[in-house]
C-alpha cells in the first residue's frame, strides 16, 4: 500500500529556514544603520597629555593619557601621533577583563598586570580611529587606536608608538560611554584652549 505523505510536511523545514534566513537578513540591516555616536566628543591635548569626554558639549571627564614619544605627525609606517578631526570607527574588546591582550585586534587568551617587567602589549580596550582630515589621512591603517596599557606608570608623558594609551580601567570606562562615530579630536594645545568655554572644575571625575 502506498502511503502519500501530508500535503505541506516537506516543505516546513524549507520555510523555517527561509523565515530564519530574512530575520538574520533584518537585524544585519538594523545594525548596519545604528545611528552614529553625535552625543559624546573625546578632546585630546598632547601638551597635557590629557583626554577629555564630553557630553552635548557638557564636560564629564578628564583622563590621562600618554602620546607618542616620537612626536606628532601621520606619515605612513611612522610612529607619530596624528593631530586634528578624526572619529572612532571601531569597538573592539566588549565584556574583556583588565589586562586581557590583543594581538592584531583578536584577544591572545593572556592577561598581564599593569607594570609587568618587560611587557607593552596592547591591553582591555580598543578604540580604532579613523580620520577625516588630510592631515590624519593615515590614521586608520596606521592602527592608530586609543586603547589599555601594561605600562601604567608611565600614563601621563610621552611614551606610545603613536596610539593613546590609558589605564584600564580607564579606557574601560571610555569604552562603555562612547559609541562608534563619536567624534574625537587631537590637538597640541591646552584643553582650555581646544575647548569652548572649558573651565575645570574639582567635581569632575578628573583622574
Amino acid at each position: 500500500m502506498k502511503i502519500t505523505e501530508p500535503s505541506g510536511i516537506s516543505t516546513l523545514p524549507r520555510r523555517f529556514a527561509l523565515e530564519a534566513y530574512a530575520t538574520l537578513l533584518v537585524a544585519l540591516f538594523i545594525a548596519s544603520c545604528a545611528a552614529p555616536d553625535t552625543q559624546h566628543q573625546i578632546v585630546i591635548s598632547t601638551r597635557e597629555q590629557k583626554l577629555a569626554l564630553l557630553d552635548r558639549g557638557n564636560l564629564m571627564a578628564i583622563y590621562p593619557v600618554s602620546t607618542s614619544k616620537f612626536g606628532l605627525g601621520d606619515w605612513r609606517g611612522s610612529r607619530y601621533t596624528p593631530l586634528g578631526q578624526l572619529e572612532i570607527a571601531e569597538k573592539i574588546g566588549d565584556n574583556a577583563p583588565p589586562g586581557a591582550v590583543f594581538k592584531d585586534r583578536r584577544r591572545t587568551g593572556e592577561i598581564v598586570t599593569p607594570d609587568s617587567p618587560g611587557r607593552d602589549p596592547i591591553v582591555t580596550r580598543i578604540l580604532w580611529l579613523r580620520g577625516l582630515e588630510p592631515q590624519n589621512t593615515n590614521a586608520f591603517t596606521r592602527d592608530i587606536y586609543i586603547h589599555g596599557t601594561t605600562e601604567e606608570r608611565l600614563i601621563g608623558t610621552p611614551a606610545s608608538y603613536g596610539c593613546i594609551r590609558m589605564r584600564s580601567s580607564d579606557i574601560i570606562n571610555l569604552y562603555d560611554i562612547v559609541g562608534v562615530g563619536a567624534a574625537v579630536t587631537i590637538v597640541d594645545t591646552s584643553l582650555t584652549s581646544a575647548i569652548p568655554g572649558f573651565v575645570p572644575r574639582d567635581t569632575l571625575a578628573i583622574r
